[in-house]
């Protein structure tokens, strides 16, 4: 009980560092912002305390099957620091930001090609927007998009290599997917992959969609404002953060599904053994 505490605790204290980040790195980010900033870090840790810390499901998936929710972190912290590093560095310029940024440059020219997500990404920007604004989200949008792209590689090489999730004992599903029901009807595996292959689709097709979103809600609402470097790094995380995690939850929902018809087969095969020796 002892280690689920600290463990909760050391998880509820991950999620704001990364929350408050930018607005502890940034000058820009007004006190209102900062008080906002705050409310939302402590409902995030409570939130994640209080799933960690219980032994029942709640919303979080695959809490109990490292290392998912793991690399998902760690992929949008990463992003999250690389992006403050690189809006830090426009009025703080130092040789790390220097860095960061020439290596967003290079990932961000290289896939912007036409209807590439990163192109979207661009054009979605209103056209009176300054060059060096879409240099700057066109830099973003390049080291989000890496970032989302070695986590994704990640996972699957733990995958891989670490056997997931038979590796860690038994998995349970009532824990692990409490959004998944499986007295639903109809068979467990297909549903499964049905909902694998949906997500995975999702994943793919969401870097296309949100910037014809995020255009469409700036036709209605005004025009996005990339002078805020706050707004600028949360959009842009999301953007590369949401697609990637709908591919690793897809691939995630597909091993179970194998996982689970292994299990009927062997099953199914010891029954048979008993079956012919008595």
């Amino acid at each position: 009980m002892l280690n689920r505490i600290l463990g909760a605790l050391a998880r509820a204290a991950l999620v704001v560092v990364m929350i408050a980040t930018p607005a502890i790195m940034l000058n820009t980010v007004s006190s209102d912002s900062e008080q906002v900033v705050a409310l939302i870090a402590l409902f995030a840790a409570a939130l994640t305390f209080f799933e960690y810390v219980s032994a029942y499901p709640g919303l979080i998936e695959f809490r109990d099957a490292p290392p998912f929710n793991r690399v998902r972190f760690a992929s949008l912290f990463v992003t999250v620091l690389l992006l403050t590093i690189i809006c830090r560095g426009i009025a703080h310029p130092t040789i790390i930001s220097e860095f960061v940024t020439a290596v967003g440059a290079l990932i961000g020219y290289a896939l912007d090609f036409p209807y590439s997500p990163v192109r979207l990404v661009v054009l979605s920007l209103p056209p009176e927007t300054p060059q060096h604004q879409v240099n700057l989200v066109r830099v973003a949008a390049g080291m989000s998009y890496l970032i989302s792209l070695v986590s994704l590689c990640v996972f699957l090489v733990a995958l891989r290599v670490g056997h997931w999730p038979s590796k860690h004992g038994s998995f349970n599903v009532w824990v692990n997917l409490p959004t998944f029901d499986p007295t639903a009807g109809g068979d467990v595996v297909s549903r499964l992959r049905r909902d694998a292959r949906v997500n995975i689709v999702i994943g793919f097709l969401l870097p296309f969609l949100m910037p014809a979103v995020i255009q469409s809600a700036s036709n209605l609402f005004g025009g996005v404002h990339t002078e805020n470097h706050h707004s600028l790094i949360w959009t842009v995380a999301a953007w590369a953060f949401l697609p990637s995690s709908l591919f690793m939850r897809g691939i995630a929902m597909g091993r179970v599904a194998d996982m689970i018809e292994n299990r009927r087969r062997q099953t199914y095969a010891s029954a048979d053994i008993e079956h012919l020796v008595a």
